[in-house]
């Protein structure tokens, strides 16, 4: 059965426990909204729980806008500020040093459309995971469907649930303690090579 999600930044693991575990289907049809993943990152710093977040430019108008046509802001170098920030708060970590190079490119990249950023961000990291994935897109909103699972809900970055997935050895959990589903650099730079096997273990 298709599992339905928001393509967002790099994802927190919840989206990559669905991306290991069968087909995809993504929502291309929806308005963008503020206050979720498709605009933020959590990550791990030293004093705690950091957000990655990313800008975009404004219409002025007030209306809503389909996520997919929304445009990134050009007027800093914000993906520069992402990279030390993932680098500062990475670097000790296990398996930084051992995806370093495949990562710096991306921050280094000039992207016009958030929605295929996010895209880029996702298969990015599916190729570091050595993770086969393939996705289909919606052809239009639907509310409700009935024929798959529905886990657009997940994209909403202010209430997370707690998923009780099994918990890893982060850097800094010895002083903020361990911190559940964000994003999937702080598994992959923790794991490394064994994130694929964390992610199929793991049930929504």
């Amino acid at each position: 059965m298709y599992k339905l999600l928001h393509p967002t930044y790099f994802p927190p693991i919840t989206h990559f426990v669905a991306f290991a575990q069968g087909e995809i289907l993504l929502e291309a049809c929806d308005n963008y909204q503020k206050q979720t993943y498709r605009n933020r990152a959590y990550i791990y710093g030293a004093n705690g729980k950091q957000i990655l977040s990313v800008p975009i430019k404004h219409t002025g108008n007030g209306g809503q806008r389909l996520y997919r046509e929304v445009i990134l802001e050009d007027n800093f170098n914000w993906k520069k500020q992402h990279w030390k920030t993932i680098q500062t708060a990475y670097r000790t970590s296990p398996f930084f040093e051992y995806y370093e190079d495949d990562l710096a490119p991306f921050f280094e990249k000039k992207h016009d459309s958030i929605f295929q950023m996010n895209l880029e961000s996702i298969e990015l990291i599916a190729e570091c995971l050595q993770m086969e994935i393939s996705f289909d897109f919606t052809e239009r909103y639907q509310i409700d469907y009935t024929n798959l699972n529905d886990l657009r809900h997940l994209v909403d970055a202010k209430t997370p649930p707690n998923f009780g997935f099994d918990p890893y050895i982060q850097v800094f959990e010895t002083k903020h303690g361990y911190m559940e589903n964000l994003s999937i650099l702080d598994l992959l730079f923790n794991e490394g090579p064994n994130a694929l096997h964390y992610l199929q273990s793991q049930e929504l």
